[in-house]
């Protein structure tokens, strides 16, 4: 039994990297970002990666061609469109989500569904993506297909993702039922220690990097966020400051709320949800639990369970560490991939191929 894939909005290469250590054969990436290329192809294997603006550049034929094949008994389009309209709601303003420019994009990953119509599909994504009405519609797209549908919020410490992360995840098959497997890990036992133990990492003030790995690099910090993160706890808060130490903005009533910023992370809990601006000590509980410093590029990645050794750049005068914390914190995390990797090969193992004929009369 074999699945040969294609996954669109690929990134740099998580959900392809987890789907691969499931068996399942990916022949292409697509993405937008051309800074994508090199981890994409570095670390998959045999997969190529096609630098192409989805709702311009990608026919169904482009899609087709890496699906096609005599070796493979099933199909499938992974993908995760990209969620900036979801952070518009998450600030209040649901009417400026619903109307973003890139909920266009889930509509042209419906399409080119409709159009190529695979035997599987799957779909990662923020939670907040169900209560909007382009979701539905690609939900309603896909059941007019034909395919049968699972979609539910993930917590991903029960993946083995050391994260207080939940993210929606979809499968939809053309066999009959489907559904994610059943948790892989401890959610206890997936904590920033856990992971960080299983790596020697070198030990960094603010502002060096590892000599051993480059991309072990930690942004470097004024003396006030220096004084800052001395005197924080990990687990703790601003609150915990002395006055001269608070931001203007932590002593208005609006700030109040925000008690996570300038934090430090616990070891023996998961890291917060890795975002795109992981690296920087200021946007969130990013403070390394004891060293006086925001967590590394290399510690991002490892929170989102990329291995130690996966290569983002392909030199250390090709790092930006804004553009790898986009890259790492957009990513799905590998390990959650390689879970929704194993439950479509578990599922199709069990439907024959002739299976379809019956789902679509």
């Amino acid at each position: 039994m074999s699945i040969r894939a294609v996954d669109l909005f690929c990134g740099a290469g998580g959900l392809t990297y987890g789907l691969q250590k499931a068996g399942i054969d990916v022949r292409a990436g697509f993405d937008i970002e051309s800074e994508c290329r090199h981890p994409y192809e570095k670390n998959s294997t045999d997969a190529e990666f096609i630098e192409s603006d989805i709702s311009e550049d990608v026919s169904p034929e482009d899609i087709e061609s890496y699906l096609s094949s005599d070796e493979a008994d099933h199909t499938l389009i992974a993908g995760c469109a990209p969620c900036q309209p979801y952070s518009k709601m998450s600030n209040g303003n649901e009417k400026q989500a619903d109307s973003h420019e890139k909920w266009g994009l889930m509509e042209d990953f419906g399409q080119l569904i409709a159009d190529v119509e695979p035997d599987l599909v799957t779909m990662e994504n923020v939670p907040q993506v169900q209560e909007h009405e382009p979701y539905e519609d690609f939900q309603s797209r896909l059941e007019d297909l034909g395919y049968t549908i699972w979609d539910k919020v993930v917590e991903c410490p029960k993946y083995g993702v050391p994260q207080e992360r939940k993210r929606l995840v979809l499968l939809a098959s053309k066999y009959g039922h489907i559904e994610l497997q059943d948790p892989t890990h401890d959610p206890e036992e997936a904590t920033v220690k856990s992971e960080f133990e299983k790596y020697d990492l070198a030990e960094l003030e603010a502002g060096e990097s590892s000599e051993e790995d480059f991309l072990h690099t930690s942004r470097d910090l004024s003396d006030k966020n220096i004084r800052r993160i001395q005197n924080s706890e990990p687990g703790g808060t601003w609150e915990d400051w002395a006055d001269e130490l608070k931001l203007a903005c932590h002593k208005k009533d609006s700030g109040r709320k925000y008690t996570a910023s300038y934090g430090r992370m616990q070891w023996e809990e998961p890291a917060p949800t890795i975002t795109t601006r992981f690296f920087n000590y200021g946007s969130g509980r990013f403070g390394h639990p004891e060293e006086d410093r925001a967590i590394s590029v290399r510690e991002g990645a490892i929170l989102q369970t990329f291995p130690k050794d996966y290569a983002f750049v392909e030199s250390e005068e090709d790092l930006s560490v804004q553009s790898m914390g986009r890259l790492i914190g957009n990513a799905v995390p590998v390990r959650l991939a390689k879970a929704i990797g194993e439950s479509l090969v578990q599922h199709a193992s069990n439907k024959g191929p002739q299976k379809r004929l019956q789902a679509t009369d």
